[in-house]
């Protein structure tokens, strides 16, 4: 059954994924619920159950490596005695998920690696720090791609994340995307109305276009990644995952701003994103790169790229062709600088100071014996590029050669930008696919972020917007990307995308 094209302000749904019933509360967005607890309509701890009951109904999704029921309950009831008081933060009483990326004083943190086997960190990130101050409700750490490498969410320890939507037809388990995996299928799926994610090549981006949610990559340093686990740290940028444009424009806010602690972090204002929010996009140049339209870009993805440039020439944008020249090297390029960030970040792991530990006859034979049980292949693999890249003798050949192509690729959207205002490409070259259909081959994995990746290597905010349905009735996502710290311009673009779109918020049942 094809869902039917309902919006954030409609009739809610009778029937969640997985056929159970669905009360209205977590069908609600951010900013109805944010309303209706202001007015009293229910209350916090009612919400923060809800949703607890939904994640009960739906632990098959695998979205969750844990689960923090009586934390959550017990912020909840704070929530409601700072509602009552009329003291409510920007987020009161909102249920959350946070990626298994960010440390959470007194909750287990594991980036979904054996390796942090027992881990709890005696401190919070400041993200997630930013969106408990502001009210809202944890109720648990969702699963991911190990240590944030994969395209699938199929390498955590933790074992894959199911996809809450499903082919026509078809009862094929559906990948939601990586690395944010679990924090896509948990949004999509209605166990929690908004989660964190983070984004190194496109982790963000790509798997809210498998999922039909909106995903945020902020411009790099607009939040801080201190207590965030790293991977790529030039790359690596925190943002949220939604089911609407203005959900997401609410929930940046309270998790952006400066941070003294991370040497990365902008020191800038915050701006008001959720008010640019119906200012439009008459009088703006749309750019539509003629590089984005490679050999395994799927009609379906084509035709709806076209429908998105005619969606806002309609609604008063320009659309104007530009040249992204090197985009055919930006994948190579992301592949050997993350990996070597990688090589060294992962260093740290080594069974001494925490985490998993396996006793070896030296302390070499330690280390060697932890990091062999305590990563999984795909990190092994990236380990091992990083190190090769940066070793002596290919340095200059690898490492030093895609920093050079990486400032050529950041040069591309500051010409570009000199021309227009934003421009419109498609998230990922295909819908979701099957789990385990393309764990065999590492490039055809690695292509899923072919779309997403130059942002990333240039810094530049970037987000996807659920646009359409694929003939098979799965999640299909028009990328927008707009000048280094100019979110608010992404969100006005996002927004007009979204209404032009109508896409349903709830998946097939």
């Amino acid at each position: 059954m094809r869902p039917m094209a309902t919006t954030a302000s409609s009739a809610f749904r009778k029937l969640s994924s997985k056929g159970a019933p669905v009360t209205h509360l977590t069908s609600l967005t951010i900013a109805d619920a944010r309303e209706k607890l202001a007015k009293k309509e229910f209350t916090a701890l009612e919400l923060t159950e809800a949703h607890l009951a939904a994640m009960e109904r739906a632990k098959d999704l695998n979205a969750f490596i844990t689960m923090t029921g009586d934390l959550a309950r017990e912020r909840a009831r704070e929530s409601d005695k700072r509602l009552s008081a009329g003291q409510g933060g920007t987020l009161e009483g909102i249920p959350l998920g946070i990626k298994d990326l960010f440390c959470t004083e007194g909750v287990l943190t594991t980036a979904a690696s054996h390796i942090l086997d027992g881990f709890t960190p005696r401190y919070e990130s400041t993200v997630s720090q930013k969106l408990r101050d502001a009210g809202s409700v944890m109720l648990g750490k969702l699963n991911l791609d190990e240590f944030a490498m994969g395209s699938a969410n199929i390498t955590s320890y933790y074992g894959p994340v199911k996809n809450p939507w499903k082919a026509k037809g078809r009862d094929v388990e559906l990948v939601p995307g990586g690395s944010s995996g679990g924090s896509a299928s948990s949004v999509a799926a209605h166990l929690v109305m908004g989660a964190t994610g983070t984004d190194t090549g496109g982790s963000i981006r790509q798997p809210a276009a498998f999922c039909g949610i909106v995903g945020v990559k902020p411009t790099y340093g607009r939040c801080s990644r201190w207590g965030v686990v790293a991977f790529a740290s030039s790359l690596d940028q925190a943002g949220p995952m939604t089911r609407t444009v203005r959900d997401a424009a609410i929930m940046l806010r309270a998790m952006a701003g400066y941070d003294p602690k991370d040497s990365t972090s902008a020191q800038l204002e915050v701006p008001d994103f959720e008010a640019a929010l119906g200012k439009g996009v008459k009088g703006l140049r749309i750019g539509i790169p003629k590089e984005y339209r490679p050999a395994g870009l799927g009609p379906e993805l084509a035709a709806l790229w076209d429908k998105g440039v005619e969606w806002l020439k309609a609604a008063g944008a320009t659309p104007v062709e530009i040249s992204l020249p090197h985009t055919k090297s930006a994948l190579p390029t992301y592949y050997i600088v993350a990996p070597a960030e990688a090589s060294s970040n992962l260093a740290r792991y080594d069974g001494v100071r925490f985490g998993l530990r396996v006793d070896g006859k030296s302390l070499d034979d330690m280390y060697a014996k932890t990091r062999a049980a305590g990563f999984g292949a795909e990190v092994r693999r990236r380990i091992m590029i990083g190190t090769y890249v940066l070793s002596a003798g290919y340095y200059d050949a690898y490492y030093l050669k895609a920093q050079k192509v990486r400032a050529l690729i950041n040069q591309d959207f500051t010409d570009a930008f000199e021309k227009v205002d934003a421009i419109l490409t498609p998230t990922a070259p295909t819908p979701a696919f099957g789990i385990g259909e393309k764990s065999d081959d590492p490039i055809a994995m690695y292509l899923n972020d072919v779309f997403t990746v130059p942002a990333s290597l240039a810094g530049i905010p970037g987000a996807s917007v659920p646009a359409g349905l694929s003939a098979d009735g799965l999640p299909l996502g028009l990328q927008v990307l707009t000048r280094r710290w100019d979110e608010e311009t992404l969100f006005r673009v996002c927004q007009v995308l979204e209404d032009a779109a109508q896409f349903p918020l709830l998946p097939a049942v």
